[in-house]
């Protein structure tokens, strides 16, 4: 017995017997639906490459954040979360690579109209994401589809009596490492080696250093653990969802709403969100439907700032890494201990805070007009628009009489952007016999307007007055400006299958820009694919009760891409007016150019061509692999000009880059009896090369290279070929090669060896070369959910590999004075006698050595490959006989856990994930939670 969507079974059956037969869901069923470019296809039918994502996949995650919430999922989509700040993770998305020199994120549409962000959802809302990898699913985008397009749908009403979910978390946060820093004996002593060693005198007596050690003298000799003193937020947080839906055949409904308050690990920094969705469908007749859409998200962070530069608690991180142990947190007295930068911690008890407000509205109406059985047409409105307010007040801290303060100041921004827009579709699906057609014709029309404005003032009364009419309006500025964008689409598709065997999709988009020169306005994006499931041959029918699916895949396509561009009119030259010549001994009046520009500017182009195959075994088992190959041509950068030009350098179509890799995805779902076990797993490999930099051979940018025929981003440094052990082989080397790079600093054992890469005999400048990559070569992700009757466990795992970090001085601390605090890793620093076996270089004055971490080398850039536990949840259900009496359907309870374990080869403990630089980085946290799923 068979029926579509469950499994076929075959019963005895015998003369005179009833027989009950008990129909099995088929959990992996071909026909599921998979969200692609405005509408839907079956799974069975897809011929480009989509990955998918279901609500369940992230349903009790304690996440605050949908990009967090894929991480490790989707094969080829790399998420990279670099920090823990509320709110502001810095969470990046790429999808195969980068592809350009410039912005390299993907296209993002929240219920098919572009978002921009995935801030601007609540992970509770999302019924699905799919992700758009090639050319041939995402082309129907066009020239915002380059670098791959995310699709997010929300949840929507369904038939019957109303139904009421929440949802609810309460859990805490802590930073997932430190970097281990010296006690004030332990750096004290350290310092002393380091002046001894340049032959100076030692700064702290012994008795200094032991008083540092038993703490008899908290205010002279103190032992300040700056981080301990800044790391005091409580992390604490919870998060509530709640929503309503039902409907009947004429109507459907899902109401929903949001809170978030979460507290970062440092006090005064904290999020709160309120959001609000209303998604509605009502059937006017057989022919007429109307579909609406109405979201607001509401969203308030506050982040401590210092009393200098402002901007966040970047700074106040910088200096907690910084300042030595020594320097007090507070005197006797109770003043502030401070050096010249002030302290770091009286920014965070005296509430100096920058605080940013954020609003989000969507609104959709969406029109479904059954023109004939076949025809259907569907006219789309839709309404973004986003405002936001930054105000960070800088306070007159008076730390004590001997230090400069002040002046107080405030800087504030205000901008709002909106973007209305129109689609409109004709979609056609008509069957002959075995043969199947679809089509679609569409059109777009958007508008996008942007307003900023800037203001500021110093001098306030005093750190209450925050409003900026109360700062002098002698020190005040002022800046604004407004921009406008207009674009307009007209695309298509054609799907043919042939008895769901023979499988064909042809794509075409043309759009036009307002950001482009006149004849320059047009951009045309054709994509072709075809599959062919082998599965449905005749001369297969013999394995179909074990192979299900065996489907070849191939694709090819273009795609553009515009926001590589920050000019809203790239192709017009600028001038300064006012501009004074001299002219017949008098000064006139005039203009002066103060830009290049080319009319000719562009679209940067991405061709790809892929090839897949889709597998399906037992029902429960699932394979996919995927190959494919992506080219950037006219990559959007700046070309370089003699000085003579007169003009900065201009922006022109001149760069190329490639993609190719490898993803592979491997699923296995089953139950037997009361267990069941789903398990999934992803590999991507990606190799990244850049081909061309419009006629130079590299760019560099301080310790970053892009170089052709070098990944994108590679690091540029010195070739570290060990470290001398004996001051005979330091002598030597010395006498081969001279001075490290032309310097007057010597070679002593302990320091780092560096190859001489150019040959010429003599370490220079030109022998750094790449030395690693900041882009992983390969990502993965694992998913275990094993469950037993009302008990359901899961756990994520993902990492990459091929991935390098670089991380200066201030990561690792020096040996300079009040402004240094070295990390424990220094305890493993070379020693002749006492440790010769060190790992780390000699200990050192910072202008002593060529082996300090600012040398920018093979040893200091590393390989911070990594494995992390993302998630791991226990739930238990509650059986349904005790909830009924209740009213409730469904009650489940769970803890779960985010970021709690991760393995990696760093010598410090810091994040695998973090940024390159100095370290000034809000940490990474993990997340314990506990929490309910209820139905009513």
């Amino acid at each position: 017995m068979s029926y579509i969507g469950f499994i076929t079974q075959q019963v005895k059956a015998r003369n005179g017997v009833i027989t009950n037969i008990t129909m099995k869901e088929n959990a992996q069923n071909l026909e599921e639906l998979v969200v692609v470019g405005y509408g839907s296809q079956k799974k069975e039918n897809l011929t480009g490459s989509v990955s998918s994502v279901s609500s369940k996949e992230l349903e009790s995650r304690p996440i605050t954040s949908v990009k967090a919430g894929i991480q490790g999922l989707v094969p080829g989509l790399q998420v990279t979360n670099s920090q823990g700040r509320p709110g502001e993770d810095n969470t990046s998305m790429i999808v195969r690579g980068v592809g350009t020199l410039n912005n390299a994120s993907p296209y993002i549409l929240i219920d098919g109209v572009e978002s921009g962000t995935m801030s601007a959802i609540d992970p509770n809302d999302v019924e699905s994401i799919s992700v758009l990898k090639d050319a041939a699913s995402a082309a129907i985008y066009g020239s915002k589809a380059a670098n791959g397009v995310i699709l997010i749908t929300t949840k929507r009403g369904k038939s019957g009596k109303p139904t009421v979910n929440y949802n609810g978390t309460v859990g805490w946060q802590a930073a997932t490492g430190y970097v281990k820093r010296m006690h004030a004996a332990d750096a004290a002593e350290y310092l002393n080696k380091a002046l001894l060693a340049s032959g100076k005198s030692a700064r702290f007596l012994p008795e200094d250093i032991e008083k540092f050690r038993d703490g008899s003298d908290p205010y002279g000799h103190p032992d300040t653990d700056w981080q301990d003193l800044a790391y005091q937020g409580n992390g604490f947080m919870h998060q509530h969802s709640a929503s309503v839906n039902g409907g009947n055949d004429n109507a459907s409904y899902m109401l929903s709403a949001g809170y978030l308050n979460q507290n970062g690990i440092m006090k005064h920094s904290n999020r709160e969100q309120f959001n609000l969705r209303s998604n509605v469908d009502v059937k006017l007749s057989n022919k007429f439907s109307v579909h609406t859409s109405l979201a607001y998200i509401n969203n308030k962070y506050e982040d401590p700032t210092n009393s200098y530069v402002g901007g966040g608690s970047d700074q106040i991180i910088r200096q907690v890494n910084l300042f030595a142990p020594w320097v007090p947190y507070k005197n006797e007295d109770g003043t502030y201990g401070t050096l010249g930068d002030g302290n770091p911690i009286a920014w965070i008890d005296l509430d100096q805070t920058i605080k940013r407000r954020h609003q989000n509205f969507t609104g959709i109406l969406s029109i479904d007009y059954q023109i004939l059985k076949q025809l259907k047409f569907t006219a789309k409105g839709a309404y973004i628009s986003q405002w936001e307010s930054t105000d960070d007040f800088m306070k007159d801290i008076q730390y004590n009489p001997s230090k400069y303060h002040g002046p107080n100041s405030l800087n504030s921004r205000r901008y709002s952007w909106n973007r209305p827009s129109l689609d409109l579709l004709l979609n056609y699906n008509q069957s002959f016999g075995k043969h199947n057609l679809k089509g679609l014709a569409g059109y777009h029309l958007e508008k996008f307007n942007y307003d900023e404005l800037r203001a500021y003032r110093n001098s306030f009364p005093n750190n209450e007055l925050t409003d900026m009419n109360a700062g002098t309006s002698s020190s005040q500025t002022n800046s604004g400006y407004t921009r406008e964008l207009a674009m307009m689409s007209y695309f298509g598709r054609m799907n043919y299958d042939y008895a769901g065997r023979y499988l064909f999709e042809a794509n075409f988009r043309a759009d036009a820009s307002s950001r482009f020169a006149p004849g320059n306005h047009w951009g045309y994006y054709p994509s072709f694919s075809a599959g062919w499931r082998i599965s449905e041959e005749n001369f297969m029918e013999s394995s179909r009760s074990w192979l299900q699916n065996l489907k070849l895949r191939a694709s090819w396509g273009e795609l553009g891409n515009q926001d590589a561009l920050s000019d809203y009119y790239p192709w017009l030259a600028t001038y300064n007016v006012g501009i004074n010549y001299p002219f017949g001994g008098q000064l006139e009046s005039g203009v002066a150019q103060t830009s290049q520009k080319l009319s000719t500017i562009s679209w940067e182009k991405t061709t790809t061509w892929g090839i897949g195959l889709d597998v399906m075994l037992f029902n429960y088992i699932d394979f996919t692999i995927d190959y494919y190959n992506r080219k950037t041509t006219g990559i959007i950068m700046s070309v370089p000009v003699p000085g003579s030009y007169g003009l900065s350098a201009y922006k022109d179509n001149v760069g190329a880059m490639r993609n190719s890799g490898i993803e592979i995805s491997l699923g296995f779902h089953k139950r037997w009896g009361d267990w069941g076990i789903h398990a999934t797993g992803n590999f991507a490999y990606n190799k990244n090369k850049v081909l061309n930099l419009g006629g130079v051979t590299e760019q560099i940018d301080s310790y970053l290279i892009n170089r052709v025929g070098e990944p994108y981003l590679s690091f540029y440094g010195y070739v570290c070929d060990g470290m001398f052990r004996t001051q005979e082989e330091a002598d030597a080397y010395t006498k081969e090669y001279g001075n490290p790079f032309g310097t007057s600093k010597t070679f002593k054992a302990g320091d780092l060896r560096y190859k001489d890469v150019d040959g010429d005999g003599k370490l220079t400048s030109k022998d750094r070369t790449t030395i690693g990559t900041s882009q992983p070569k390969f990502t993965y992700g694992f998913n275990l959910a094993p469950s037993w009757k009302n008990l359901d466990i899961s756990m994520l795992l993902q990492g990459a590999l091929g991935v390098y970090r670089y991380f200066n001085g201030e990561v690792y601390g020096d040996f300079t004075g009040d402004t240094m605090h070295p990390c424990t890793a220094w305890f493993d620093a070379f020693d002749a006698e006492t440790n010769p076996n060190g790992k780390f270089p000699r200990i050192a004055e910072t202008s002593k050595t060529a082996s300090y971490p600012n040398t920018v080398s093979s040893y200091w850039v590393k390989r911070t490959n990594y494995l992390r536990l993302k998630n791991i949840q226990v739930g238990y259900t509650l059986p349904k006989q005790w909830l009924s009496h209740f009213g409730i359907s469904n009650l489940r309870v769970f803890y779960s856990g985010e970021n709690l374990f991760k393995v990696d080869n760093l010598p410090i403990n810091i994040d695998p994930e973090s940024p390159s630089g100095r370290g000034s980085h809000y940490p990474q946290v993990s997340t314990h939670s506990f929490g309910i799923n209820l139905t009513f």
